[in-house]
This record gives C-alpha cells, structure tokens and sequence, in this order.
C-alpha cells in the first residue's frame, strides 16, 4: 500500500521535474527482484527441507531392505519383484511396501513396519506385465533379497527393483548415504555384480543443469 501512494506521489513530482519517474521504475523491478530472490530462496530451502525428511526417514527404519523382503515372504509366498521405502497414502507414516508375484500370478502388495518388520496388512494388485517379469527372471539366481544384501555395501537400500526394459535385465537398487546423497545401482541377475547406474547419473545431471537454466 505505501508503495503505491510513493508511485503516485514521485510520477506526480517526475511530470513537473522530470527524470524521477524513471528512478522509481528502477526501485520497483529492484523490489520485484528481490521478492523474486526470495521466492526462489524459499523453494530451495523447501528442496533441502524435503531432502532432510526423506534421510530422517531413511535413518528411522530399522528394518532393512532384505528383511522387510523377508517378512513379506513369509506372509505371502512367491516372488518379490520390488521393495520400497514409502510414504502410506494418508502421508503420516513409512513403511516398506513390497510386491509379491505368487505362484498363480496374482499380484500382492504387503505393507511392512520398518521399525519392527510386522506385516501390517496386503492387498492384490492388477499388474499387466506378469508375463514380461516372469520372462526375465527365467533363469535369475538373484532374487530381490539378495540384491538387497548386495546393494547395502553401498549405502542404506531405500528401494530394490527389476529393470525388465531393454536387452540386459537386472535388479535396480537405489542407496542412501548418512548425509542424505543418493545412488542408482544395477545388480546383475546371474552374477549378482553391482555397478553404478551411469544412464540414471547421466539423467541427474540433465536435470540439475535444466533446472539451473
């Protein structure tokens, strides 16, 4: 409110002097920039904000990956095709959502407590990619908790995956480090080898640098 009353005021004063107009112009895209600045600060600290959950959240789960894959296995046989660390729909707790592809190629999602590894309920799921999966993993001698086991000498396994796009399948992990920096990785399926995910570093990289544009 008061800089509008200055506008009116100095345009009043630039119509008999001259010149001023033009200085307060000046003023406001500086106020405007600096809103802008602002704006942007905010949404940078709200990028760090979440960042600092997500490794709060990373830190409180007791139950790793492969035992969270383990829990759900013994509660409901099959093939686990996936594991995450996740937020529940209502967005008040983590829990450990693994998916169980069992022998009658029905699809179940087991949700599991990360702090104790109880299972705290399941679902069946309409998938349709059964037959794609099933094909990929003929012949795999790595289920997902191994890969699990596997990608936790890189950090804290937030997620376990099967990449079943492409020519060469494999288990897709991602890791945490204690100061919140993440990892893509790849676990081959025969092998159990763990490589980095240059292509996932590759499209990192794109990003940050279209959003710095």
């Amino acid at each position: 409110m008061k800089r509008n009353i200055v506008i009116a005021a100095v345009t009043a004063a630039a119509l008999i002097g001259g010149g001023t107009a033009t200085a307060l112009a000046t003023t406001g895209d500086d106020e405007g920039s600096a809103r802008q600045a602002a704006t942007t600060q905010l949404s940078n600290d709200d990028v760090r904000d979440d960042r600092d959950d997500d490794a709060e959240k990373t830190v409180s789960a007791d139950v790793t990956a492969s035992e969270a894959i383990a829990s759900a296995l013994k509660h409901t046989s099959g093939t686990v095709v996936s594991a995450e660390l996740d937020d529940e729909d209502d967005g008040n707790k983590v829990v450990w959502t693994v998916d169980v592809l069992s022998g009658d190629n029905t699809w179940h999602s087991v949700s599991v407590d990360p702090a104790n590894g109880k299972v705290l309920g399941s679902h069946t799921d309409d998938e349709d990619d059964t037959a794609q999966v099933r094909a990929a993993l003929k012949g795999s001698s790595v289920t997902a908790e191994e890969a699990a086991k596997t990608a936790a000498g890189k950090g804290v396994v937030t997620s376990v995956d099967l990449d079943d796009d492409g020519k060469k399948k494999s288990w897709e992990a991602e890791t945490r480090t204690s100061g919140g920096a993440e990892q893509d990785w790849k676990i081959d399926l025969a092998s159990g080898k763990v490589t980095a995910d240059r292509a996932d570093a590759q499209d990192d990289d794109a990003d940050d640098a279209d959003d710095q544009d």
